[in-house]
């Protein structure tokens, strides 16, 4: 009697119990769901997560080998002066001798025409030029012109099928901003380098009369001149020029000539054969640290002006302070400078000066610069 009473005081607390279990399993079905353990996913290894190949892949095709012959005079020592060594050795009768002188660069191909840029030191003198394509063709290349200030040249070949470069945006680069430089390194074959922008704007170097390079550590070595740097998506942003050269191997401080500045120079050689540049007759300084903080602004300061020239004409006095071209403020010394050398002929420029504490502003058009007697 006693066990059937408990009993029965146990049941209606188990029964109301399993009947809410089965409730709660009809209402919540994620509850049948069976437990789990926690599995903590890991990635998979990935290799090759920092890479260049793609942008290596897009502009090596348009980066060529450039091979020059040119004649040169030898002249011999006196054994070879002999005569009897000259008739047992089939020679003239003269001490000198032409030879073949033999150069290599590199170059890099900017359209579908054949046209290349490279620089004016790697075809200087050339009696023959040949192109090595990419993928192993050889091709004659006619000299269009060249850029002696820039040391660029132009170059041409026909061929089928090329590979031009994308031409990037030179002005936006930024220092630290990733570089590659390819090119044909000591005749070794094609070779990539790579490294960072460390510096833009470099002039007063006494490399070319008209200095704003970009500055990089990217090795460049012999060879190397006229090759492309680009940037990290492929692009063309600079023509390898030169190096710092204290040891005969790259130092890891490199110039090249900003992508912009060698296809205006590409433009006009193909237009006119040859860069030209506007002249006003005017020479420059920059201002010194002082007076631009002095003033508050950067400029350049008028030193000469010659007579009969559009700085005449338009009323330029020494001392003048030139703060803007076309409205456009004088930044730094290296913009100071293009800024007046990628004056056009024929064009009108409105210049801003400061003449003895006044804002006064001068018209000018550029003119061609006068033939040299």
């Amino acid at each position: 009697m006693f066990l059937q009473r408990v009993l029965h005081f146990i049941g209606w607390p188990v029964t109301a119990g399993i009947i809410i279990a089965l409730l709660a399993l009809l209402l919540f079905p994620q509850l049948r769901q069976p437990a789990t353990l926690p599995v903590t996913k890991t990635s998979p290894v990935q290799y090759g997560m920092v890479s260049y190949a793609d942008a290596v892949n897009r502009a090596a095709p348009a980066v060529v080998n450039v091979y020059t012959e040119k004649r040169v005079l030898q002249r011999y020592q006196n054994l070879y002066n002999h005569p009897l060594y000259r008739q047992l050795y089939n020679r003239s009768n003269t001490p000198e001798q032409q030879r073949m002188q033999n150069t290599l660069g590199s170059g890099v191909i900017v359209d579908a025409q054949g046209h290349i840029l490279t620089n004016k030191h790697v075809v200087n003198g050339a009696d023959k030029i040949l192109v090595l394509l990419y993928d192993g063709r050889g091709a004659s290349a006619e000299l269009i012109g060249t850029d002696p200030e820039n040391d660029l040249a132009v170059l041409k070949i026909n061929a089928d099928n090329l590979n031009p470069i994308t031409i990037g945006n030179s002005n936006h680069i930024r220092v630290g901003d990733v570089v590659l430089a390819i090119g044909n390194p000591f005749g070794v074959g094609q070779s990539v380098s790579q490294g960072i922008v460390s510096a833009t704007g470099r002039w007063n170097l006494g490399i070319n009369s008209a200095e704003n390079f970009i500055q990089t550590d990217a090795a460049i070595n012999p060879g190397n001149s006229g090759g492309a740097l680009i940037d990290a998506y492929g692009n063309l942003i600079g023509i390898n020029t030169a190096m710092l050269d204290e040891t005969g191997a790259s130092v890891g401080i490199s110039f090249a000539v900003p992508a912009e500045k060698a296809m205006n120079s590409l433009r006009q050689i193909i237009e006119y054969g040859e860069v030209r540049r506007g002249w006003l007759g005017l020479a420059v300084n920059s201002l010194t640290h002082e007076q631009i903080k002095e003033m508050g602004l950067n400029g350049l300061v008028v030193t000469e002006i010659e007579g009969k020239s559009p700085a005449e004409k338009a009323g330029f006095q020494k001392g003048d302070i030139i703060t803007h071209i076309d409205g456009v403020a004088l930044i730094d010394a290296p913009s100071l400078v293009n800024s007046l050398r990628n004056i056009q002929p024929n064009a009108e420029i409105t210049f801003k000066v400061i003449r003895n504490g006044e804002l006064k502003e001068l018209n000018a058009i550029a003119g061609f610069p006068p033939t040299k007697t």
